[in-house]
């Protein structure tokens, strides 16, 4: 069984905040640090911080 991206659920967390808020992203600062502080540990292990520093989080697979 592959082994769960250790990001995945800050990435589910700006996505849903996004939604919720029209995309206004200054309304997702928190799960936005969230996400930085998540990749800055596990850059190397997770698909999710792939070009988060550069961008915007890559696509992930968030039940909503």
């Amino acid at each position: 069984m592959p082994q769960k991206d250790p990001c995945q659920k800050q990435a589910c967390a700006i996505q849903k905040c996004l939604q919720a808020h029209k995309y206004v992203e200054s309304l997702c600062e928190k799960e936005i640090r969230e996400m930085r502080r998540c990749c800055e540990t596990h850059a190397g292990n997770s698909i999710c911080c792939s070009g988060f520093k550069d961008s915007k989080p890559a696509e992930s697979k968030c039940s909503t």
